[in-house]
């Protein structure tokens, strides 16, 4: 399994192995209508891969990996990491920063964290050596997470921890991957995503920001009640046209119930599955006080 280099909330890694058994076995072109973190579609077998998001950064950082050389790919990484003074425990130890691994290394990244948070928020040119900064910049920052305020300035805080062996791992394999993959990314609203493009024999994966959780992509209203029904509608869309299609979500998470998408499977309870999925998010999140309530993941498919 190839795990993405991101660390993206509500990244189905760990779901990997009770979701690729439930995809389709002969697919030409995989869609993945939310790619996010890009873990299922890196590890899903198809003669082509479309890879969607809104996050345009997202994507021209993927973009960027997939057409950039690997050895010099890591070289800018490491040379930016020098630029700025900031940790590299993995060749100095903890010791030489004067830090200790129980308390982590923002003591020491922090302003340093800050200056190449700035130059980033101030580069004018949105070139390779631009999202090779926005890379490093997630890497050092908190909880590894990406999160842009209204102005369009990346505001996360220094995270605790700093570019390791095992991001360096996960970042060969993905770029590995991603470089042998007759693959592309598109920046499109899911509602204007052109399906009638797709045939029967294509594949469209979904995992929308689910409606009753938290999480920093929906912050700021990024998921509604009016968008989860407007894809229920595309998904009833891609039904008509006989076009696969499988959807990501929880119908219950802490104490909260997903009424719409509820509601949407018992009036057609005859035209989708629904396959109740092991897993929950409860450890996910910073904000969660009681971390014991557990989601009901669940894969519907049209199929």
């Amino acid at each position: 399994m190839i795990q993405s280099p991101l660390n993206y909330t509500g990244g189905k890694f760990k779901l990997l192995p009770q979701l690729l058994p439930l995809f389709p076995k002969d697919i030409d072109t995989f869609v993945d209508l939310f790619c996010g973190g890009c873990n299922v579609g890196i590890n899903v077998k198809a003669d082509r891969h479309i890879y969607n998001d809104i996050n345009r950064y997202l994507l021209c950082l993927y973009n960027t990996l997939k057409n950039n050389n690997k050895q010099t790919i890591l070289e800018t990484i490491y040379s930016i990491i020098e630029k700025y003074g900031l940790t590299l425990v993995s060749k100095y130890g903890y010791e030489y920063y004067g830090c200790e691994s129980s308390k982590g290394l923002a003591s020491y990244n922090k302003n340093r964290f800050l200056r190449m948070r700035e130059d980033f928020n101030t580069y004018k040119n949105k070139d390779y050596y631009y999202y090779m900064l926005f890379y490093v910049l997630i890497v050092y920052s908190f909880n590894n997470q990406i999160r842009f305020n209204k102005n369009g300035k990346f505001n996360l805080p220094v995270g605790k921890r700093d570019f390791n062996k095992k991001m360096e791992s996960k970042l060969i394999g993905f770029i590995d991957n991603i470089q042998a993959q007759n693959s592309c990314f598109s920046c499109i609203d899911f509602a204007n995503f052109d399906i009638l493009s797709l045939s029967d024999r294509d594949f469209v994966y979904i995992d929308p920001p689910y409606l009753i959780t938290c999480a920093t992509y929906n912050e700021q209203g990024g998921w509604n009640k009016d968008k989860e029904q407007q894809l229920l509608g595309v998904i009833d869309k891609l039904s008509n046209l006989n076009i696969r299609c499988a959807l990501s979500n929880v119908l219950e998470s802490k104490g909260k119930e997903n009424t719409i998408l509820i509601e949407w499977l018992e009036k057609n309870i005859s035209r989708y599955n629904i396959h109740h999925l092991n897993y929950n998010y409860s450890n996910s999140s910073y904000h969660t006080k009681n971390r014991t309530d557990s989601s009901v993941e669940v894969l519907i498919t049209n199929y």
